[in-house]
């Protein structure tokens, strides 16, 4: 079994109640880990709307420095990689891959000189906004675009390789990093609107222009963003994956559980459990290589393409 997940939000609770990596009380936990053959797991921080203006930068250090502290105590079972070469390194050696993230640029507290910060760091991947404003845009909540101050995010972000994340981001917010981004830049945990008719999922021509670029589209397991019923079972998961792949998504396609920032249903609601939904893909008529793709060589393969 291999997963290569690029959104959790785990690493929050596990500081705020200073647990270990093999917690049984959050979604994503490491005490299945001798299951997977690969696991590597984004661990974002995740940076809420209503942080105190001029405090972003101070409170993603913190759940960074916990991150980090983690990866030391237990080093036996997991590391922080900043590359493709450490993820094999880590996942050849039967480690979960640690990649750091940051959900929501207020993390920046508007300044530009933050971005080259949190790269100094290892961040690799940042989500710009969340579900309101920050200084760089609006989230899907609202109806603004981007600011000058997030166009000079997205231009320092691409000089410093780190990963742009298109999720929350609103229509006008999404022509604008289109119009701004010279290079690709991914959705870690997004689904398609024509799925599942909620404004925080992707419509299809977002989706093909992510794919145009060569990024990248992780499915979600919320079940309000996976179907109209909520009841967020393998078969919504089935019906997203499989117009992704009509869409022409399957070098695009790849994980975004969403762990411990979302409700997902007692079927998903674990590493262990979202890969094995990989064999109800693969029952209903997934192709096996498609289903490599998104559980893992897609997201690889990125890292390899876009590292500095």
């Amino acid at each position: 079994m291999r997963l290569f997940d690029l959104h959790c939000d785990t690493i929050v609770p596990l500081c705020d109640r200073k647990e270990g990596f093999y917690c049984r009380d959050t979604q994503f936990s490491l005490a299945d880990l001798d299951k997977f053959q690969c696991l590597c797991q984004t661990m974002a921080v995740f940076v809420p709307d209503t942080c105190p203006k001029g405090g972003g930068r101070a409170y993603a250090d913190h759940y960074l420095d916990y991150l980090e502290e983690l990866g030391v105590l237990q080093g036996n079972i997991a590391g922080l990689a900043e590359s493709a070469a450490d993820i094999e390194a880590l996942t050849q050696k039967g480690k979960c891959a640690l990649i750091r993230s940051i959900e929501n640029g207020r993390a920046l507290d508007g300044d530009l000189e933050n971005v080259s910060h949190f790269a100094g760091r290892g961040v690799k991947i940042m989500t710009l906004v969340w579900n309101g404003e920050n200084e760089l845009g609006s989230g899907n909540c609202t109806d603004r675009g981007l600011t000058s101050f997030g166009r000079q995010v997205i231009r320092k972000m691409e000089e410093v390789h780190m990963i742009m994340d298109a999720s929350h981001l609103n229509d006008p917010g999404f022509d604008d990093l289109c119009c701004a981004a010279d290079g690709p830049f991914i959705a870690t945990h997004s689904n398609l609107r024509s799925v599942c008719p909620h404004n925080r999922n992707l419509k299809d021509w977002q989706f093909q222009e992510i794919a145009r670029r060569g990024g990248l589209v992780g499915v979600n397991l919320y079940r309000h963003f996976l179907g109209e019923d909520g009841s967020g079972g393998l078969d919504q998961v089935y019906r997203q994956v499989s117009h992704m792949l009509e869409l022409g998504g399957e070098d695009v396609i790849a994980c975004g559980s969403d762990f411990d920032g979302a409700e997902i249903a007692p079927v998903l609601n674990s590493p262990f459990k979202f890969g094995s939904a990989a064999d109800y893909l693969l029952s209903h008529g997934i192709p096996r290589a498609a289903i490599d793709k998104m559980y893992f060589d897609n997201a690889l393969a990125f890292l390899r393409r876009t590292e500095a």
